[in-house]
């Protein structure tokens, strides 16, 4: 099969799919063309970084890799992955943490380049404190999403840095000789008038801040129902999942996010504020029991990738129906202009504004 059929064929499963996204960009193929050359010199292990839906991973290894370790934040990418691998019938790569997937025998990384500077600090980090010194990362993106900020941010962790020629509106960065690093620590941040403490890994939404969409479901808190079984659904860094395990110390209360980062600052986040939460890596509530939630609390996105998309939230609202019991609540808070209220009534049951600004809308669905 010659790369253009495979990355043809790739399929975005079990991503929001639309006739204007794809599966891979011109990013992704810059990438794998210039990899080409040492991709067929056979290197002793390839790893990969951000891989979305499977084209840096699958691409590499029909252009020579002999085997693909692999980092993706998002539980998503993993199984768009994995659905891809298993059409082609390719087992040759395994999934890792990001602090496992760099080894001394690695020679070459494919990175799909982070927009966040603090991400990019931290793979970064992660790679060249486990990397031999002949190691080299190819790392890309499409223009619009880079920055002269993201060479100085790898130059603080490799020495050489190379910037390519612009091809496609995308572009790459080529480090070598990494440098003696440590890893990023987590960002920690006291919030004194709410008595509450956040804590971020790097890459994690809204970082070790409060996000004005969290912050008004969190102003209103004290309208939220009783409850022995809850979840923040996107928990982010856990901020709502904290509150609610404050608001009922017995309940057992749930953080679930498709971001692996986003998974581990929730658990830190509960664990600085002292309260027990369960946080898991999920891909929407496919781990929860169907009817088995008296209250759901959502702060959406609103972007597939770097497109503006409802795709996403929709299919939590879906989730979130099948996850309540009769009579349970979902409690969301969503950008005004989306105007997602018939969504709701559609999928979980009648539906109430709460309150509204021209910014942000929240509303109380009950599950019929």
């Amino acid at each position: 099969m010659t790369l253009d059929a495979l990355l043809d064929g790739l399929s975005r499963r079990p991503d929001i799919a639309t006739a204007e996204l794809r599966a891979w960009d011109a990013a992704d193929r810059y990438l794998l063309d210039t990899a080409a050359p040492r991709l067929q010199s056979a290197p002793a292990e390839v790893v990969v970084i951000g891989d979305a839906h499977g084209a840096l991973t699958l691409g590499a290894l029909a252009l020579g890799a002999q085997h693909v370790r692999v980092h993706t934040d998002s539980l998503v990418a993993e199984r768009a992955l994995q659905a891809n691998a298993a059409e082609l019938g390719e087992n040759r790569f395994s999934l890792h943490p990001l602090d496992e997937v760099v080894t001394a025998a690695s020679r070459l990384v494919l990175l799909r380049l982070p927009r966040a500077l603090d991400q990019l600090d931290a793979i970064a980090r992660e790679i060249a404190r486990a990397a031999a010194p002949d190691l080299v990362v190819l790392a890309g993106n499409m223009l619009k999403h880079m920055t002269p900020t993201q060479n100085d941010v790898l130059r603080e962790s490799f020495e050489q840095v190379d910037v390519s020629l612009a091809r496609g509106k995308a572009r790459l960065l080529t480090a070598q000789r990494p440098r003696a690093v440590t890893s990023r620590p987590p960002t920690e941040a006291r919030v004194d008038q709410l008595d509450l403490t956040i804590v971020a890994l790097a890459g994690v939404f809204a970082g070790a801040s409060l996000d004005i969409g969290t912050r008004a479901l969190f102003d209103i808190a004290d309208q939220w129902p009783a409850y022995e079984r809850a979840i923040d659904l996107g928990c982010g860094t856990g901020v709502l999942a904290t509150t609610l395990a404050r608001r009922a110390p017995g309940a057992h209360i749930i953080a679930s996010d498709v971001s692996a980062v986003a998974v581990a600052s929730a658990a830190l986040t509960a664990q600085a504020n002292d309260v027990s939460v369960e946080a898991v890596r999920d891909d929407g509530l496919s781990l929860q029991a169907d009817g088995s939630a008296d209250l759901i609390v959502l702060n959406p996105p609103f972007h597939v990738g770097a497109a503006v998309h409802t795709g996403v939230a929709e299919r939590l609202f879906v989730e979130a129906a099948r996850v309540l019991r009769p009579g349970g609540q979902l409690w969301a808070v969503w950008n005004s202009h989306l105007a997602y209220t018939p969504a709701l009534e559609r999928t979980v049951g009648s539906t109430r504004q709460v309150t509204r600004t021209p910014k942000f809308t929240i509303t109380v669905s009950r599950k019929r």
